[in-house]
C-alpha cells in the first residue's frame, strides 16, 4: 500500500479584518491542498484595528464551515518562509486582485525563492465579485458609518460597528 504525502499550503495575511475576498481565496486554496494553514501575521507596522487574538478568532469562526481541507489558523511573527517551513508547507497561497498586487507579490516571490527554493507560491485571481474588497477600504467605510455587509461576514460587520462605536 502506498501512502502519499500530505500536501500542506499556507495562506498568510494580516486579516484585519477577514473579508469575503479572503474567504474566497481560502475556499479555493483549500481545494488544492490536504491541509491549509492560515497564518495570521502579527505585523505591528500596519497598526491593526483588531488585536491578534480577535483576528485569529474571526478567521477560525469564518473558516469553521469549510471542509474541503483541514484548516489550521495560527498566528506568526517570523519570516514567512521560516513559518512555512515550521508548518511543513510546500506551497504559499496568495490572492491577486489587481496588477498592483502582482507587482508586490512578484517581488516577494523572488525573495522567498532565494530564502527557500523548495516552497512554491501559487496565485489565485480574486473572484470578480471580490476584486475591489480590501480590508483597508472596508475599515474606512465602516469607520465612516457605511454599509460593509457585502464585503465581510455578518459577525465581522458587527465587530466593526462595535470597534467604531456605530449603532
Amino acid at each position: 500500500m502506498t501512502t502519499s504525502a500530505v500536501r500542506v499550503g499556507l495562506y498568510p495575511g494580516t486579516f484585519d479584518p477577514i473579508t469575503n475576498g479572503h474567504l474566497d481565496i481560502i475556499r479555493r486554496g483549500a481545494k488544492l491542498v490536504d491541509r491549509l494553514v492560515i497564518g495570521v501575521a502579527i505585523n505591528r507596522d500596519k497598526g491593526p484595528l483588531f488585536t491578534l487574538e480577535e483576528r485569529v478568532e474571526m478567521v477560525q469562526r469564518e473558516c469553521a464551515a469549510i471542509t474541503t481541507a483541514s484548516i489550521d489558523v495560527r498566528p506568526f511573527d517570523t519570516l514567512l518562509m521560516s513559518f512555512a517551513q515550521e508548518v511543513g508547507a510546500g506551497v504559499i497561497v496568495r490572492g491577486l486582485r489587481a496588477v498592483s498586487d502582482f507587482e508586490y507579490e512578484f517581488q516577494m516571490v523572488g525573495m522567498n525563492q532565494k530564502l527557500n527554493p523548495a516552497i512554491e507560491t501559487v496565485f489565485l485571481m480574486a473572484d470578480p465579485h471580490c476584486q475591489a474588497i480590501a480590508s483597508r477600504l472596508v475599515k474606512e467605510i465602516a469607520r465612516l458609518g457605511g454599509d460593509v455587509a457585502s464585503f465581510v461576514p455578518a459577525d465581522v460587520q458587527r465587530r466593526l460597528k462595535v470597534k467604531y462605536g456605530k449603532p
